[in-house]
């Protein structure tokens, strides 16, 4: 399964719905060079050339039904649908 954000196609997903958090992440696993907070309260994973590699998304489900969709900055802000999202919020974490 693939999200799409902006110009940026995640290939890994994993839902924790007790947690409500969504971990995507762009091929395998790998740690990051850097972690920087959005001013939404999400989570974006750099590499070491500065590529995005990982985004947690705080709160996914809830942000969902409160508002539709769910903004996040990576660096540009960008919405995303929920139908974007519902393949990778249907697959609870393993």
């Amino acid at each position: 399964m693939t999200v799409t954000i902006g110009n940026i196609t995640f290939d890994q997903a994993t839902y924790d719905d007790r947690g409500d958090v969504l971990y995507l992440h762009v091929g395998e696993r790998q740690p990051a060079a850097d972690s920087l907070g959005t001013p939404e309260g999400h989570a974006v994973r750099y590499n070491g050339a500065g590529e995005v590699i990982g985004v947690t998304i705080v709160n996914a489900r809830w942000l969902l039904d409160r508002d539709g969709k769910i903004t996040i900055t990576i660096p540009e802000r960008i919405d995303i649908s929920a139908d974007a999202l519902a393949p990778a919020l249907a697959s609870p974490a393993a």
